[in-house]
């Protein structure tokens, strides 16, 4: 059985409970939870045109976009958790550390979820 597809929003939602019961700074939790939502978005979006250039048998520009969103995404989330570090130090920890939980548990999840996937290698598109 494969992890849930989206258990980094579960983890998303169950950290806006640590935060409101630790007292932590809740600009970095909206920060963190923004930057994650649009990077999921585009994470989405990339997807679909991979497969779609994969479909059209356009490996490297499948690839290339593969690359692309995922630096692109990073420097997102990045820039965002330093940019409000500067407005206010504690929200900028709160936000780096929460994407940092986010980032490694979506990671672990596609790695998992690669792992047991069912379909014939050739054809599944990670």
């Amino acid at each position: 059985m494969s992890p849930p597809k989206y258990v980094d929003l579960l983890a998303l939602l169950a950290a806006l409970a640590v935060f409101l019961l630790g007292g932590f700074p809740l600009l970095g939790y909206a920060v963190a939870a923004g930057v994650w939502l649009v990077q999921r978005g585009i994470q989405v979006l990339a997807q679909r045109r991979m497969v779609q250039e994969l479909a059209r048998g356009n490996r490297q520009k499948a690839m290339g976009i593969v690359a692309g969103s995922g630096l692109g995404r990073v420097w997102l989330m990045v820039t965002a958790a330093l940019l409000v570090g500067v407005a206010d130090r504690e929200a900028g920890l709160a936000a780096a550390l929460l994407l940092l939980a986010l980032f490694t548990i979506s990671f672990v999840a596609q790695g998992l979820a690669a792992l047991f996937d069912d379909q014939p290698e050739g054809q599944g598109v990670a």
